[in-house]
């Protein structure tokens, strides 16, 4: 089975990456807010309706559409795999966030990339440097450093925390596979074509458990962070999957680490603008040393071996 390939725009893919990463940095904090008014599955309902909205405009003014009719079984079966992974992210991780923190939601969804630079790897035989596998491997030393540092004095035996926790590793898990898959699919549809169909079939599914009325009660502060999330989804799902066309899957995930860092830094801005909008979050020298590393791990892992691959 052929495999795609990236097309050697690495500058425009780490672009792309960061642009990403900033974007899941913030989107935590929006979640939370929104969460104090409404119920996760309306939520995520909604930013998958603004979504498919905006999506059906751009490829009917494109004329995109027509090359679902080209579409083999095999290529209407991945695409409705990763709509139901996508969809299991978006949930599960939202309940994960109504029990941790936004950084610990963060730190933990983390598995996901470290996931996907694996499948990118064994699945896509992509290439990775010695060097490359340090980084990883320092990626994953300082990810456990912060945990241990954010977990500490955390009441590890309470039921909602492990649910909290459970949720947002198995969110992890399962975008890790929908995003292989979406890198293959880039094959035979574009990424907006297999973003539209997921953000449909997920907006239908999840119709039946939202309740669309609580929207129209939100205040103006949970209106305006509902609808950053919305914006939020366009742009970061968006600027993900061009960011495959152009790079590795390895190579992303590896810029996509940094997003812990970037969301304390959302966080104690949002924080210190408004102290009863968001709790801060406590760093100690461990919490800091394991961002440094990860910060180090990615570098390593994107960049070094590059010319190589050029």
């Amino acid at each position: 089975m052929a495999l795609h390939q990236a097309s050697g725009r690495w500058r425009l893919g780490l672009l792309l990456a960061l642009i990403t990463a900033a974007c899941w940095a913030s989107l935590p904090i929006a979640l939370k807010i929104t969460l104090e008014q409404l119920d996760a599955l309306t939520l995520t309902w909604f930013r998958f309706l603004v979504a498919t909205i905006v999506m059906l405009g751009w490829l009917s003014w494109r004329g995109g559409l027509s090359a679902f009719k080209g579409l083999d079984g095999r290529r209407w079966w991945h695409l409705s795999a990763a709509a139901l992974l996508l969809i299991g992210n978006y949930v599960f991780y939202l309940l994960g966030v109504q029990y941790t923190t936004p950084a610990n939601a963060q730190l933990l969804i983390q598995l996901a990339p470290l996931l996907m630079a694996l499948g990118g790897i064994f699945v896509f035989r992509e290439i990775y440097q010695w060097g490359q596998w340090c980084g990883l491997a320092t990626i994953a030393c300082g990810l456990l450093l912060f945990f241990s540092d954010q977990f500490k004095g955390t009441p590890l035996g309470t039921q909602a925390y492990l649910i909290g926790s459970g949720s947002v590793i198995f969110a992890a898990v399962v975008w890790a596979g929908y995003a292989l898959i979406q890198k293959q699919l880039l094959m035979r549809l574009s990424s907006q074509m297999i973003l539209f169909f997921i953000y449909a079939v997920a907006t239908l599914a999840l119709l039946p458990f939202s309740h669309p009325q609580k929207i129209l009660a939100l205040d103006g502060t949970h209106a305006w962070a509902l609808a950053y999330c919305a914006i939020n989804t366009l742009i970061a799902y968006g600027a993900f999957a061009e960011a495959l066309v152009h790079w590795q899957a390895s190579r992303v995930s590896a810029i996509l680490a940094v997003t812990p860092l970037l969301c304390l830094a959302c966080v104690a801005i949002v924080h210190s603008i408004s102290p009863t909008t968001i709790a801060s979050e406590h760093v100690t020298t461990l919490g800091y040393i394991g961002a440094i590393l990860v910060v180090i791990g990615s570098s390593m892992s994107s960049l070094l071996g590059q010319r190589k691959a050029e």
